[in-house]
């Protein structure tokens, strides 16, 4: 057993400096800037407990909750109803602190919610089987070219949609920087899906990745394009949006290889970023080099069900040096949550959430459509997110929604240019008919305003 060395006496620190070599603390730290070495930390008075309580609040007030707001907020993490069901199960001590299953035989609870959760997610998307998460759709999306090409040895090209999710994309592109991969598809953010697929699917392609719907929120039928990536000896990738599966196709069903997304959606609240859930699942042919956790069901000695992590083996934890992935942990308390909602809600709840988004996105953009100096394309098939073209920078039209208490969309400027002054905007049962009004009378409200400014500078120069 080791134990942990902690210097405690003037001999200790003494015995420890002159193991590393220095001669004090003093010279231990010479390299630290002498303003940043002991910095003068100014800590205010002592207040009593009901004082402090009042001061953070009054601090958390300052945010802009979407429970206090109409938030059209989404491009990736969205606002939706969470039961009561889900923090009433998940802040259980049992769950919530519950620490890595090692011990089978004493996690059989922990043991049996991830394995709900993988039939879950198997269901969901029509596949074979399911991991036991990642940290979030960035990084399953990574894991999934991974599996590529460890799948497909010899293959050095992997194809990017280009309006799969920038965040994706770039977390794509660490994972696979120490590796002599070609991705193409997202340098030139004018590109289209269909073009990259005409122009560079080959027989060095081990993958083709795409979302649907994509970020843009578009919804495209893809059998086509799986049938052609698979002609290539390739595998396909979709990114969904889960909720969305509630009413549009399983991705299995048309013929993706591995489907990966964001979980969040799934009964987690948006807070702040994270931690959130990253769903992962293929093909049974591809299970052996699947990361993450994999919890199977099988019978004891006595013929009772039981539950245990199986196919070990795939996982640095036991051989390191013939491990295809560096993840060997999950969001257990996420996919717990997202367990929890699935089974709340059931086959018909889901499809009634779906469809509420669906009817409210398309209520809202044909109300937008309607307004003078903006468009919206109703042709394009959307779930509960659409692109709204402005008249104004999205960024001033945002900050005008934001004094009338309502959170805008996302500014599409930062990383498609080219669509110029472009806002997504999502929806969700969240969102009320009065809420969605609001925003379409301030939508208006901001291009008269920019109509009277022109008149009132022109009345001037006459």
């Amino acid at each position: 057993m080791s134990h942990r060395f902690i210097p405690n006496t003037d001999a200790d620190r003494a015995a420890m400096l002159q193991t590393i070599g220095v001669a004090s603390v003093k010279e231990l730290f010479a390299d630290v800037p002498q303003d940043a070495l002991y910095p003068e930390i100014r800590l205010p008075r002592a207040i009593a407990e009901l004082d402090l309580m009042r001061e953070l609040h009054a601090l958390s007030a300052r945010n802009a909750s979407v429970d206090a707001r109409a938030c059209f907020l989404g491009a990736g993490a969205y606002h939706h109803f969470i039961p009561a069901t889900i923090p009433h199960l998940v802040f259980r001590t049992e769950f919530y602190t519950a620490y890595t299953p090692y011990q089978a035989e004493i996690s059989q609870g922990t043991l049996q919610t991830i394995f709900e959760y993988q039939s879950l997610i198997c269901a969901l998307t029509g596949m074979d089987v399911a991991n036991a998460s990642h940290y979030d759709g960035a990084t399953a999306a990574a894991e999934a070219t991974i599996l590529a090409l460890n799948q497909l040895p010899g293959r050095n090209k992997i194809l990017v949609c280009p309006t799969l999710h920038p965040e994706y994309r770039a977390t794509i592109r660490t994972y696979l920087a120490g590796h002599d991969v070609q991705i193409i598809g997202d340098e030139d953010p004018r590109a289209t899906f269909e073009q990259m697929v005409d122009q560079h699917l080959d027989d060095q392609t081990a993958c083709v990745i795409v979302a649907n719907p994509d970020f843009l929120g578009r919804v495209r039928d893809l059998k086509p394009y799986a049938d052609r990536v698979h002609e290539k000896g390739a595998l396909f990738v979709v990114s969904a949006y889960p909720i969305s599966l509630g009413l549009y196709q399983a991705p299995g069903k048309y013929g993706a290889d591995i489907v990966i997304g964001e979980g969040q959606s799934l009964g987690n609240p948006l807070a702040f970023g994270g931690p959130y859930l990253g769903i992962f699942a293929t093909r049974e042919k591809f299970l052996r080099r699947m990361a993450g956790r994999l919890v199977g069901q099988a019978t004891d000695t006595k013929g009772r069900r039981g539950f245990t992590l199986t196919l070990q083996a795939r996982e640095q934890h036991i051989r390191r040096e013939k491990a295809t992935s560096n993840i060997c942990t999950n969001q257990a308390l996420c996919a717990l949550a997202a367990c929890v909602y699935l089974s709340t809600l059931g086959k018909s709840g889901l499809r009634q959430v779906a469809e509420l988004c669906y009817h409210k996105a398309h209520y809202a953009a044909r109300k937008i459509n309607h307004l003078v100096g903006y468009r919206v394309d109703l042709k394009q098939e959307f779930f509960n997110e659409f692109v709204v073209e402005c008249p104004r920078p999205v960024a001033e039209i945002n900050a005008a929604l934001r004094e009338r208490g309502i959170i805008g969309g996302y500014d599409l400027s930062h990383d498609y240019p080219h669509l110029g002054n472009a806002m997504l905007v999502a929806v969700t049962e969240m969102n009320t008919k009065e809420q969605i009004d609001a925003l379409v009378d301030v939508l208006n409200q901001v291009k008269t305003q920019k109509e009277k400014g022109k008149t009132q500078r022109g009345k001037g120069k006459t």
